[in-house]
């Protein structure tokens, strides 16, 4: 995916607009499905409920000027780190409360594509709401390499529950907020 948006940058002059991003999306999405389809290959894939919606929006809360979190990563809107362009959020950036909420949805779709792609046991919405709340806040990489994640995959959700609470430090720092929302995203997995 970065490949094809580094070639629509270079061809429209090195940037890109929102519009330009959203339009890209769409197409590289619907040409997927079409070829997925031809090619006989299911692409149903989990999207996140409104209730996860909310539990995500409550925790990252909505800040419209850059900020730095306590792991050092500036971050802007629902907690957005990297723009949908692809550059990364800086200090002095700000946006309005419409781009953070596009933002949000891009990324969400970002985190629902990792949980539907790693993820290889069934799940309710309840748990996919959990993980992809998870992932949103620990990042795709660190999802993939954790215990939660094996634990899941070999079938054990109650292991895979437990493991919620080990994701409560930034900055090398047990947070409160963390284990606030940690302890949320295991009730809600086990919901």
């Amino acid at each position: 995916m970065k490949q094809i948006f580094d070639f629509l940058r270079k061809i429209s002059g090195g940037k890109l607009t929102q519009k330009q991003v959203e339009a890209a999306d769409k197409l590289i999405a619907t040409a997927y499905d079409d070829v997925a389809g031809m090619l006989g290959i299911a692409t149903d894939v989990m999207s996140t409920s409104q209730n996860g919606i909310n539990l995500i929006s409550s925790f990252e809360g909505c800040e419209l000027k850059a900020y730095l979190c306590p792991a050092k990563v500036w971050t802007i809107g629902f907690g957005t780190t990297v723009y949908p362009n692809g550059v990364k959020v800086k200090k002095g950036d700000s946006c309005t409360l419409d781009q953070a909420k596009q933002f949000k949805a891009h990324d969400l779709k970002r985190f629902e594509k990792t949980v539907d792609d790693l993820v290889q046991v069934p799940l309710t919405q309840n748990q996919f709401d959990a993980l992809v709340s998870l992932t949103y806040n620990i990042g795709p990489g660190a999802f993939e390499k954790s215990t939660l994640l094996k634990k899941l995959n070999t079938g054990d959700y109650q292991g895979a529950a437990d493991q919620f609470t080990v994701w409560n430090k930034g900055g090398g720092k047990v947070l409160q907020g963390l284990v606030n929302r940690r302890a949320k995203e295991k009730e809600v997995f086990l919901r």
